[in-house]
């Protein structure tokens, strides 16, 4: 049997190691991440999502100090259409976000960033236009775009010095949406350098709907893409996502025509992941009774989490004015119009719990919608328990070389760390 080594990923007229790190936000696929995949060959991502609270950590810039002092007054308002973002800010955040990570790069991989079609910020043509052009600014060397169609991305950054030199590619779920998105962009001349497929076993937002996506299956769904691709003589790699746990997964789909695997799941519990530690055991604990579907995002995307996620029921006040990246173009989210309700059910405002709804923006923030791939369950397999009770983290080099050495869907242990007594 074939392992991951025996392939590489062909873009340009460069090969990598065909092995992406999904793009995780907010900071959950961090720089560190994202670095030890180039710094190994393959290709790592970093999110977008959020980015200016991700620069304040980073940077120990106020880009949302100043935000929320500007929208102040407007915090008990239930409207949210005058909350707007700086555009110079969050191309400021953005550059410095990814021209740090850049600049940090070693090896011959790549570093990608995901960007969100889905992260509307009260301004989604404009909101998008920044985040895609301020990335290639600063040096990113391709651009996932994720969580929608995109079908006018392209066209948003088609005069940028860049839009032909750094590789674009784009996240589809189905055939459909892939010829979708190739019809709007040939009229630009300018196909996506890499497509990636990602079947109904991912985690985060799904591109099935909430009642369905048992129907589908990632296999299937490559090989009609396959089909197409052939059909319309089209040589572009297109790459495997979602449920992918162990090397001999990875060279499976590479042995039916996949030019590589994307994989998340098994890089949320190592040491260079965002994840706080605490929420890293909580994955390691996790059965697969544990792990649902549920349509609590604002996004309207059906989203796989862990059913102990905080963010389930909380009932927090909308928080627009710091953060504010799921407003759509009026101004409005879901989320605060199921908010508005229960306030409007309870005036004294006591006890207020959302559960059709989570303030996904806030929650993620505070690393508190504990999003997963289906196989998190799997997880405690792929490590040691140690004398405490907790799971031992690993770093992602070593799940990185299990996936691209290992054979017979064989899982490799790290070497075992005893806990330190205090």
């Amino acid at each position: 049997m074939k392992r991951v080594d025996d392939f590489r990923l062909r873009m340009g007229n460069k090969e990598y190691v065909p092995i992406m790190i999904g793009g995780m936000g907010v900071d959950i696929s961090t720089s560190e991440l994202a670095l030890e995949a180039a710094r190994l060959g393959g290709i790592g991502h970093i999110s977008d999502a959020m980015v200016q609270d991700v620069s304040d950590r980073k940077f120990d810039t106020t880009f949302v100090k100043e935000k929320t002092k500007l929208y102040k007054f407007n915090i008990n308002n239930m409207n949210k259409a005058v909350v707007q973002f700086d555009l110079d800010r969050l191309a400021e955040a953005t550059r410095l976000h990814v021209g740090a990570t850049m600049q940090a790069k070693q090896g011959s991989g790549l570093i990608f960033v995901n960007c969100m079609e889905k992260l509307t910020m009260n301004a989604p043509k404009e909101t998008l236009r920044t985040r895609l052009s301020s990335a290639l600014d600063a040096g990113i060397d391709g651009i996932t775009m994720s969580a929608g169609l995109h079908l006018g991305s392209f066209e948003l950054i088609k005069d940028h010095p860049r839009f032909r030199d750094a590789k674009l590619g784009i996240i589809v779920s189905s055939t459909r949406a892939l010829q979708l998105f190739l019809r709007k962009v040939s009229r630009l001349d300018r196909l996506p350098d890499f497509i990636i497929v990602e079947g109904p076993l991912a985690g985060g937002h799904l591109g099935f709907g909430i009642d369905d996506w048992k129907q589908y299956d990632l296999h299937t769904i490559m090989d009609e893409i396959h089909a197409y691709m052939r059909a319309e003589q089209l040589d572009i790699p297109v790459i495997a996502a979602g449920g992918i746990f162990t090397g001999s997964d990875a060279a499976g789909f590479m042995e039916r025509g996949a030019a590589g695997v994307q994989v998340a799941t098994r890089f949320t519990v190592t040491h260079e992941c965002g994840m706080p530690d605490h929420v890293k055991q909580e994955y390691f604990r996790a059965s697969e009774e544990d792990i649902i579907v549920n349509g609590v995002s604002p996004t309207g995307y059906p989203m796989r989490m862990l059913k102990s996620t905080p963010a389930i029921g909380s009932g927090i006040r909308p928080g627009c004015e710091s953060y504010g990246y799921l407003l759509d173009a009026t101004g409005n989210c879901a989320y605060i119009n199921s908010y508005n309700r229960e306030v409007q059910a309870s005036p004294d405002g006591k006890n207020i719990s959302v559960l059709d709804k989570t303030c996904l923006c806030t929650h993620m923030r505070n690393f508190n919608c504990w999003t997963c791939g289906h196989t998190t369950y799997r997880l405690k397999d792929t490590t040691h328990r140690l004398a405490d009770g907790s799971y031992q983290i690993l770093s992602a080099q070593h799940v990185f070389e299990d996936y691209q050495f290992s054979v017979d869907n064989q899982v490799a242990l790290p070497p075992k760390q005893e806990v330190v007594a205090a």
